[in-house]
């Protein structure tokens, strides 16, 4: 019986590659010159922290970082910017990154498969859906619909069997 998966997966070496980017060109850019600012990212919580001397800094870091990720094929839904704060001297932000389904967002997702009266299946498995079907037409036309639907993170179609 034919099947896929329906993943939301972060590629930790790309994000790293656009942190990397980002810093490079944080070092050559004329307005950072004096400037103590730099990005971070932590792989184990999946998230960058960005700081500078003022907030209008790590807003302009802020697009420099969009641009990389972009540049990585990195969607910009993964990201989620946190509000600026000061701490003494210091305007930091944190990028947290979207990895794996949760319950709500699957919920939704089964959702919006079956109001769609589609002739296949899906079932959450951890932080997979897997959706099986009886005819290969049914799935594509599957991952066609959640596709087009407005869901707030990226989502990966792996695992098609025949």
């Amino acid at each position: 019986m034919p099947s896929f998966d329906i993943v939301s997966k972060l590629k930790k070496d790309e994000v790293q590659n656009a942190v990397d980017n980002a810093n490079r060109e944080l070092q050559t850019r004329y307005d950072f010159r004096g400037v103590e600012a730099s990005y971070n990212f932590d792989k184990t919580k999946n998230t960058v922290k960005v700081e500078a001397d003022e907030e209008f800094q790590v807003q302009q870091m802020d697009e420099i970082l969009r641009m990389k990720l972009v540049k990585r094929n990195i969607e910009a839904t993964a990201a989620e910017f946190s509000e600026i704060t000061r701490s003494g001297k210091k305007s930091i932000q944190n990028v947290t990154f979207k990895e794996g389904i949760d319950k709500e967002l699957a919920k939704k997702i089964i959702k919006i498969i079956k109001d769609a009266k589609l002739k296949v299946d899906a079932k959450i498995n951890d932080d997979i859906i897997r959706v099986t079907g009886k005819k290969r037409d049914d799935l594509q036309a599957t991952i066609a619909l959640v596709r087009e639907s407005k869901i707030e993170q990226p989502l990966q179609y792996e695992n098609f069997r025949d």
